[in-house]
């Protein structure tokens, strides 16, 4: 296991931006360069590189990876689907968004459906109350759900493949 030449190249100017023994502080940016390079996910012998990189004990990445959200610690769809499910977006009806997807893809949380397109995850606060109840999928955020937005979110998904 190894980044490819221009990842590395990416990695070594991410850890030259901190002063010597500082190199810890490139850690959350290179899980994600890891997640995104090797899968889309984490698992042990990645996080174990992305130490040997730091020159930190695999203790350290564990920790952080296992404490984010935003990284993936089993092999994950196409398509992930993170809803809030904190106490705003829950008194707005995640917990019945978090239901119709389930029934919708035939999938649990935690789960992805037999075509790899989709997985379920629930997460903390993703920031946006007031839009609740709401999800991310990718770098986007989809705000006031109902069962008809997850629809039409799914469709789309699935006319981009």
């Amino acid at each position: 296991m190894k980044f490819s030449d221009d990842k590395m190249k990416e990695v070594e100017a991410m850890i030259a931006r901190y002063p010597q023994g500082k190199q810890k502080s490139a850690l959350i940016p290179l899980l994600h360069l890891a997640q995104d390079e090797f899968g889309g996910w984490l698992n042990a012998e990645t996080m174990d590189y992305v130490a040997t990189l730091l020159s930190i004990e695999p203790i350290e990445v564990y920790e952080v990876a296992t404490f984010y959200s935003m990284f993936n610690l089993s092999a994950v769809g196409k398509h992930v689907l993170e809803v809030c499910h904190t106490g705003p977006c829950m008194l707005k009806g995640s917990d019945d968004i978090i239901a119709y997807i389930k029934n919708k893809l035939g999938i649990g949380v935690g789960e992805t459906t037999a075509d790899g397109m989709f997985t379920l995850k629930t997460v903390e606060c993703l920031g946006a109350c007031g839009y609740a109840p709401m999800l991310q999928l990718g770098m986007h955020y989809k705000e006031h759900l109902t069962p008809a937005k997850v629809d039409e979110l799914i469709a789309n998904c699935y006319n981009t493949k």
